[in-house]
């Protein structure tokens, strides 16, 4: 009878042990998925990033080109 529980018991473990090297590896591939997923947000942070440089350099620009062809109205005082 002792026999037979132990028997059971390894088979159990057995069971539990697959299941966790089953969890283990489903964690390895969400813990890749979501390095590539920070990987693309920091990507498109300094995409983000590098258009407002852009858009300020075109704003600088513009504001130059208004005041130069006095297409700018004077502040108001």
């Amino acid at each position: 009878m002792a026999e037979s529980i132990a028997e059971l018991t390894f088979e159990l473990l057995k069971k539990i042990h697959h299941r966790m090297d089953v969890m283990d590896h489903k964690v390895d591939e969400l813990k890749a998925e979501m390095q590539a997923m920070r990987g693309n947000l920091i990507s498109m942070q300094q995409d983000i990033h590098n258009i407002y440089g852009i858009l300020t350099r075109h704003d600088t620009r513009l504001d130059r080109i208004e005041r130069r062809l006095e297409l700018s109205e004077p502040l108001p005082t």
